[in-house]
């Protein structure tokens, strides 16, 4: 019966769109026992708690809402960071950088104080480096500290797969690696549907599929973010969504595996950048980094997006 009394508690900072689409699909697929919502604009927070309250009695989930302040990380399993500047059209995601360092500054410290002992889930832009900057700012284990990282990019791309192959994206299994942003790239060499490997199918199909379509997929995937922010100016369901996959991996203690944004231990040759890659994440946050056997080719743009990172943090010149 213990199982029962476990409560499971989801600290979200940060009650913007993106923030409040996680918030949303929270409540909707019932993946938390207690949820709650601070924001530097406490009276939004209130109000946006009211709001899930009053569909609460609609979703057939029990889950206590309510806005908060930071003393109430103390005993939460998960603290969602959503919070932070938005990025303006044409924006680079690297611009972002400096004024979010500072809300960080904001938030970790009091958030560390509550006595929080738990995992860091980051979706502020740009994520694997804010992803960082939480870890050091926090002191934790980078275990404990992980960011959507190219999770959202990835089920993009198995969308398009799947539409272009006419298969349920479920079964089409690839992903997208690297920097969530421009230097992202998809490892084609590990790209599958079922077992069989995509460029094989394209290679056999007598031109019905080609691998230059792939080139086009991964434009796609990487363009969908501004293309999105130029039509409604910000994108939040498809990330909410993808927070909430995270959250449920690590609640379930799945050990799932999900392109996060986690910090290399030497795997692929890179040491102490957070970037997308395949991990296996349970309860204690990323248990562990698959290492997908890459082309040299794939290898080399791997090796660049990390390049990029770990450039504009140093950038930073974080005390």
């Amino acid at each position: 019966m213990d199982m029962i009394s476990e409560n499971r508690k989801v600290v979200l900072i940060g009650t913007g769109m993106v923030g409040m689409s996680y918030a949303y699909a929270l409540l909707n697929q019932n993946v938390c026992d207690e949820l709650v919502l601070v924001d530097v604009d406490r009276k939004r927070a209130e109000g946006e708690a009211m709001d899930l309250n009053h569909g609460l009695a609609f979703s057939g989930s029990n889950m206590k809402i309510y806005a908060g302040s930071y003393d109430d990380c103390g005993d939460a399993d998960i603290v969602t960071i959503c919070a932070g500047v938005a990025q303006k059209p044409g924006e680079s995601r690297l611009d972002l950088l400096q004024r979010n360092t500072a809300v960080f500054r904001s938030i970790i410290d009091p958030v560390t104080e509550s006595g929080f002992n738990g995992i860091f889930l980051v979706a502020t832009n740009p994520v694997d480096i804010m992803t960082r900057i939480t870890a050091v700012l926090s002191g934790f284990n980078p275990r404990r500290v992980l960011g959507t990282g190219t999770a959202l990019d990835t089920a993009r791309l198995r969308y398009l797969l799947g539409e272009y192959f006419h298969v349920d994206p479920r079964n089409m299994h690839a992903y997208v690696m690297g920097e969530h942003g421009d230097s992202e790239f998809v490892p084609w060499s590990q790209a599958m549907m079922a077992t069989k490997p995509v460029l094989s199918i394209c290679e056999e199909s007598n031109g019905k599929y080609c691998c230059e379509e792939m080139e086009r997929i991964t434009e796609e995937v990487r363009g969908a973010a501004q293309k999105i922010i130029e039509a409604k100016r910000a994108t939040y369901y498809g990330i909410g969504m993808a927070l909430v996959r995270i959250t449920r991996a690590i609640f379930g203690n799945e050990n799932s595996v999900l392109t996060v944004s986690a910090m290399m231990r030497g795997e692929y040759g890179e040491t102490g950048v957070f970037v997308g890659a395949p991990c296996i994440v349970n309860r204690n946050g990323v248990q562990r980094i698959l290492q997908l056997s890459l082309s040299d080719d794939e290898m080399a743009k791997f090796k660049a997006s990390c390049k990029t990172l770990r450039t504009h943090f140093d950038e930073l010149e974080l005390q």
